[in-house]
């Protein structure tokens, strides 16, 4: 009875929001990080992704405030050689490194470049030898995800990406993701790499899938997702959390509490305009849409900002529909308007 009339009184609101002309929505703040004066520290934003009904190729969007997002080339893909999970990062001589694999089963993991972001070339590839990895012989042929990461201080690049146990059927969903480990390995160049591929969390006795690596203040941070099945008994199943480490390969202890709901993975996280907060992106599946988590630091706390319901009045973000899985990096206004321009909407 009492849940019937709550429900009432929230439609009679509703209704009367309507007949006046005016939507009775709680008055939401805007996300922090935005400039209000003064000049952008970040000043624009590049999202490289797939969409739904085109599992792993490449489009590109784009955005000023790192909240309103546009496709662009008329919906159309932007490079038709590329194939894999799109992840971009600035390397040791400023140009852009695009990662890629043709498929989980393929051996090769390729490596783009390009100097401008609207041009790609290849560069190189590497064949991790799987089962030569130390505490995980078994690993299966499967290369899931490539991720890349440039370390400044360290001057080398970090490959990761998930491979799942051997003897585990793909047919079997849940065995299957359950058995998943991320794997790694280092390079100076992106043309020679340090071998056998490692395993990332060598400590942990869990399943993780689209891990990316960040740093700020000195630390590094791992943004998993944890690939277990969400159940009473493992709550965080499925969700995105954070791990910290004072070096690019740990240890990692073990994540913290979960970032966001369950059932949302392919994290990728930007800073704000004024670079004050951090915008984590997360997809949610198996529908095709995307939550937003800040914070102002990356050891939260987080809280999430409503959006991408397509209700004006509501949404805080709003990104293109089926977008999918890929990388938001900072550009400038220059490298904006260029891409615009190689891509436009006619």
């Amino acid at each position: 009875m009492v849940e019937t009339k709550r429900y009432q009184y929230i439609i009679s609101i509703f209704v009367i929001g309507l007949l006046l002309g005016t939507p009775l929505y709680a008055n939401q703040p805007d996300p922090p990080g935005q400039i209000v004066s003064g000049k952008a520290v970040n000043e624009a934003y590049l999202f490289a992704h797939m969409i739904h009904g085109d599992y792993g190729r490449l489009y590109y969007s784009v955005s000023k405030d790192g909240l309103h997002w546009t496709l662009l080339n008329n919906g159309k893909r932007v490079f038709d050689e590329y194939r894999g999970h799109a992840d971009i990062c600035q390397g040791h001589d400023n140009c852009y490194y695009l990662v890629g694999n043709n498929n989980d089963k393929a051996p090769d993991i390729y490596f783009f470049v390009s100097d401008d972001l609207i041009t790609w070339d290849h560069y190189s590839k590497v064949t991790p030898e799987l089962n030569k990895t130390p505490g995980y012989a078994n690993a299966m042929q499967r290369i899931g995800a490539p991720k890349l990461f440039f370390d400044i201080d360290s001057k080398q690049y970090l490959l990761s990406w998930h491979t799942p146990h051997t003897g585990v059927d793909p047919n079997l969903p849940e065995p299957y993701w359950v058995s998943q480990r991320t794997l790694y390995m280092t390079s100076k160049d992106l043309k020679t790499f340090e071998g056998p591929p490692q395993r990332l969390f060598d400590n942990w006795d869990m399943a993780t899938i689209d891990v990316i690596i960040r740093k700020s203040q000195g630390h590094y941070y791992a943004i998993i997702k944890d690939e277990r099945y969400p159940t009473l008994d493992w709550t965080t199943g499925k969700t995105i959390r954070i791990s910290k480490a004072d070096k690019l390969l740990g240890p990692y202890p073990k994540p913290g509490s979960s970032i966001s709901p369950n059932f949302r993975e392919a994290p990728t996280l930007i800073p704000s305009p004024d670079g004050k907060i951090w915008y984590l992106y997360y997809e949610q599946y198996p529908g095709v849409s995307y939550g937003l988590s800040v914070a102002d630091n990356l050891n939260g706390p987080w809280y999430q900002i409503s959006g991408y319901t397509f209700f004006s009045d509501w949404d805080k973000y709003i990104l293109p529909p089926q977008v999918r899985h890929g990388c938001m990096i900072s550009i400038t206004y220059k490298q904006y308007n260029a891409v615009i321009e190689a891509f436009p909407n006619r």
